[in-house]
């Protein structure tokens, strides 16, 4: 029996330690602990780090005993230290996954990962979002009905400076009219990484079941154990 796939989840963890902001009545034990809930339903070994945590959680032991990394953050993407960024930097590049969420798309690592601002448009909504399967034979996609909506999020739009995607996986349209890039894969030296939009910490999104069964798809997608990474490598 080959050994479970081992995640870290990190997350800033600042909103939800404010009593009256949203996030800490919707998830009182922070957001960190409900992605890695869905990604241990999905039979993976999962740990979490946070940013006040020394190195951040991500010690060389950590990075080295990860294969995929989910990455949350948004207030204080400048406290985390360059030397951090660093290490995950060439995690990825050595082959370790790498999941962005939500607005840690503007991270000191996915901007580094990407070499572009990575800015976008965006708006407090409280919009339906509706994300739409791009490619339904895709990993990441298993599963999933053409689109699955979320009732309520923050609205992010295009222009999103990023590169073009090695694989546009989803697309996001919201009840204001706006498109969004919201599913985009990437590959860097041996590493893969995925960037998903949905996840605003003022709403329950991490505990919708398509959003789980997306984070789980992809953790196996990123890994750098998945079944068809294994052939693929067998092959050559």
């Amino acid at each position: 029996m080959s050994a479970p796939l081992r995640v870290t989840v990190w997350n800033e963890y600042r909103h939800e330690l404010k009593a009256s902001h949203p996030a800490s009545t919707i998830y009182p034990e922070g957001m960190h602990s409900a992605i890695a809930q869905g990604l241990r339903e999905a039979g993976y070994e999962v740990r979490t780090a946070t940013l006040d945590q020394p190195e951040h959680g991500l010690t060389d032991e950590v990075l080295a005993n990860t294969d995929v990394l989910t990455w949350w953050g948004h207030m204080a993407h400048g406290e985390v230290r360059d030397e951090i960024v660093e290490k995950v930097h060439a995690r990825v590049l050595e082959g370790m996954g790498l999941i962005v969420l939500h607005s840690a798309h503007y991270s000191k690592i996915f901007r580094k990962l990407m070499g572009t601002s990575c800015s976008l448009r965006w708006r407090e909504a409280d919009e339906r979002e509706r994300i739409w399967v791009l490619e339904p034979g895709h990993p990441i996609t298993n599963g999933l009905e053409p689109y699955f909506e979320i009732p309520q999020e923050e609205m992010y739009g295009e222009q999103f400076d990023i590169p073009a995607p090695d694989e546009l996986v989803f697309i996001s349209s919201f009840a204001g009219g706006e498109v969004f890039r919201g599913g985009c894969s990437f590959f860097r030296g041996a590493g893969r990484i995925f960037y998903f939009s949905p996840g605003d910490q003022e709403y329950p999104v991490y505990f919708h079941p398509d959003v789980r069964r997306v984070l789980a798809n992809a953790a196996l997608w990123a890994s750098p154990v998945a079944p068809e990474r294994g052939a693929a490598l067998a092959s050559e």
